[in-house]
């Protein structure tokens, strides 16, 4: 991480009960899923690949307050609730970024073989209270494949958490997800999640 020269008393939000907002657009996921079901490959977790290299392609997006001092992590690694909805098991699992591996296929075969890990009792899961999650170098990502949604709100443990949280629905007919992003307003303004829906859409793209 480095240290920031920002003056966050001069920030407009600083001081807001809660500086926390959301938005949601759709992305066109067609080329992904196309591959994904060519290649046997997972479009949950390729998909949260893509939107993992889109939140870290975005400065903004990586800092936080530490000490009362702006900073801003190198990079933000995932941690994603997984389920066994056989078994009723709920766990969460924390992965690294893709940029970490040789390629995205040995990447995508590491998050596989964590969440059958930490499911079936091998390895264990991902904790750490609410409160402290602003002190870790990690997004916050859910999956709701059941729901083509329009929009999402979030659970808010305290108005001014910096850590970004973002959910992705359902595929439509029409082969578009919606994304959701909550982000502090301290950091994070509309031309920085213009970026981040920008990049994450080159991310979807790219797999022909």
């Amino acid at each position: 991480m480095k240290e920031l020269e920002i003056n966050l008393d001069e920030n407009p939000f600083i001081n807001f009960q809660s500086a926390r907002y959301a938005m949601s657009a759709r992305i066109d996921v067609e080329n992904l899923w196309n591959w994904c079901h060519e290649n046997n490959k997972s479009f949950f977790i390729m998909s949260m690949g893509c939107l993992m290299n889109a939140i870290n392609s975005v400065p903004e997006l990586k800092r936080r307050i530490l000490d009362g001092k702006a900073i801003e992590y190198d990079f933000l690694e995932g941690v994603s609730p997984i389920m066994d909805e056989n078994e009723g098991i709920y766990r969460e699992m924390r992965v690294k970024t893709p940029q970490e591996f040789n390629d995205i296929i040995d990447w995508h075969n590491y998050v596989k073989k964590l969440s059958e890990d930490i499911l079936t009792g091998k390895k264990e899961g991902f904790f750490i209270d609410m409160d402290k999650r602003d002190l870790e170098n990690i997004v916050n990502m859910s999956c709701i494949p059941w729901v083509d949604f329009d929009m999402i709100t979030n659970c808010t443990v305290y108005g001014n958490a910096i850590q970004p949280l973002v959910t992705w629905g359902k595929v439509n007919e029409n082969f578009e997800m919606s994304v959701s992003i909550t982000v502090s307003h301290i950091f994070v303004n509309g031309r920085e999640l213009g970026y981040f829906y920008e990049n994450a859409q080159k991310e979807f793209n790219s797999f022909e």
